[in-house]
């Protein structure tokens, strides 16, 4: 099994990917072209990006790897990006930067756990990769739920007026109107978690099961990865909400008027 598992792997690369990936990446351009999905380079465009993305990534990872402190600086710089990230997408006119308050939440809910019990060695060969999908998930449900947050204060700030009037506080307003909005980001790893192994084999799933070639150890990373992300995405989308809420992160026509 793991001789197959290598020459899975070693079949993977060499010109063969080349070809293939650019055959997709134009069959993609096409469609885009035809059905007007957007412009015609925009896949050939991400497609390249990400090839150079990923080379240069694996060139720092393969040497940050080797030592603790360097694996520790990758993820710094892992953890920024992801803020700023957020914070962009997030299209907040002000306080975007709190943001990195539900990432920094969701990491310290999961990490600590999955290193004191053992689950997960600390050398950064485990911890980069651990850390980066918990880190990446957590990161895009906390954008997703501030910017659907801000987006129905926008459309329903009447809503808020009305409450306002009857007596609930700001903070109570505001919560009462995006609660469902800040939940729905929750919605695609929830539905991951439910269809995993009927629907779909998620990365980490394929991953382990080419490296070992063991479907019964893929499958336990894979759980642990699914519901690490359910909490450290809970967390984060909770305060996400609370920091909306009470006007930490907001857009210049969502506020108030007294």
């Amino acid at each position: 099994m793991a001789g197959d598992t290598g020459s899975v792997t070693a079949a993977v690369f060499g010109p063969t990917l080349i070809v293939v990936c650019l055959v997709m990446a134009a069959a993609a351009a096409v469609i885009y072209r035809l059905a007007g999905l957007g412009k015609v380079w925009t896949v050939p465009v991400a497609a390249a990006r990400a090839a150079a993305q990923l080379a240069g990534v694996s060139a720092v990872l393969a040497a940050a790897m080797m030592r603790l402190w360097s694996s520790a600086l990758v993820l710094a710089v892992m953890f920024v990006v992801a803020a700023v990230t957020a914070a962009r997408r997030s299209q907040a006119d002000g306080g975007s930067f709190w943001l990195a308050v539900p990432l920094a939440a969701g990491l310290t809910a999961v990490i600590p756990l999955l290193l004191l019990t053992g689950l997960v060695p600390v050398n950064g060969a485990a911890l980069i990769p651990t850390v980066g999908i918990i880190l990446g998930g957590t990161m895009t449900a906390v954008a997703v739920a501030a910017r659907r947050g801000l987006d129905t204060l926008t459309m329903r700030l009447g809503e808020v007026e009305a409450a306002l009037s009857l007596g609930l506080s700001e903070r109570d307003s505001r919560r009462l109107v995006i609660g469902r909005a800040t939940a729905d980001a929750l919605l695609p790893n929830v539905d991951q978690a439910r269809t995993a192994g009927l629907v779909t084999l998620p990365g980490a799933f394929v991953g382990v099961l080419l490296a070992t070639g063991s479907a019964a150890q893929a499958g336990a990373v894979q759980v642990l990865v699914l519901i690490g992300l359910l909490l450290a995405q809970g967390c984060g989308v909770a305060l996400t909400g609370e920091l909306v809420a009470r006007g930490r992160i907001s857009r210049r026509h969502d506020v108030v008027r007294p």
